[in-house]
């Protein structure tokens, strides 16, 4: 068993940062000595480890307490995410200090803001997030899901495809089309029906991932045909303008 103080200095934590991890439940004493003082044994050691990781990636406090609490938390999926998240935020850093360098040591001008952009991230860390069931969205497409069989899910997820196939017919169209309209409307239904309430807010992000490149755009514009995942975007931020 390690005292606060020995787990302060272990850890790099402050003895007020623990106390208060204690009084939101985030990290229990695993007992308390006879004097009150709390300590902690190997166990909580490595939740303290967790949390103090998944605060390295900015997750807010709340979050990281109803990730741990999941019954269905699995400690090695986690590390697998928080490493992929870490090595992609690392490869991010050593893009801005190349960028940052090559404007100091040889007074590089540019306008490409593309070095600042951490879609892929962000799109990482939110389907990572997800997959704990933090959100309602989330928790209401298990409870539509749970009673489907595989091959209805098959069936779904097909006809979910389709409808970027048919944004993909209507890539010579302008966006702001009523074709183009009533394919978002389509698309927003779709999902409400099938996954989870999709408001306008939630439509509006989902547009933003699926431009944002990686796995989802390359997914859309293969079913879509070369730049679906973009003109879908821009459709369904004229939809959420109206």
């Amino acid at each position: 068993m390690m005292t606060v103080n020995e787990v302060s200095k272990t850890a790099g934590v402050s003895v007020r940062t623990l106390q208060y991890y204690d009084k939101i439940g985030l990290l229990k004493p695993t007992d308390y000595s006879e004097a009150g003082y709390r300590l902690y044994d190997v166990t909580a050691l490595e939740r303290l480890q967790q949390i103090l990781l998944f605060r390295e990636l900015e997750f807010p406090l709340k979050e990281i307490k109803e990730i741990l609490s999941s019954p269905d938390f699995d400690r090695n999926k986690a590390l697998e995410q928080q490493i992929i998240l870490l090595t992609m935020k690392k490869e991010h850093l050593e893009n801005l200090i190349t960028f940052a360098r090559g404007i100091q040591m040889i007074g590089v001008r540019s306008m490409d803001f593309s070095v600042f952009d951490t879609k892929k991230i962000d799109e990482y860390a939110e389907r990572a997030k997800q997959q704990w069931g933090k959100t309602p969205e989330f928790q209401e497409f298990e409870q539509k899901s749970q009673s489907r069989t595989k091959e209805e899910e098959h069936v779904i997820m097909e006809n979910f495809m389709k409808l970027f196939e048919e944004f993909g017919s209507l890539r010579d169209e302008s966006p702001e089309s009523e074709a183009a309209r009533m394919q978002v409307k389509k698309l927003q239904d779709y999902i409400t029906k099938y996954f989870y309430e999709c408001s306008e807010k939630i439509l509006l992000s989902l547009g933003e991932m699926y431009a944002g490149g990686g796995e989802f755009t390359q997914n859309i514009d293969r079913v879509g045909g070369e730049g679906t995942a973009e003109f879908t975007a821009e459709a369904i931020r004229v939809y959420c303008r109206k």
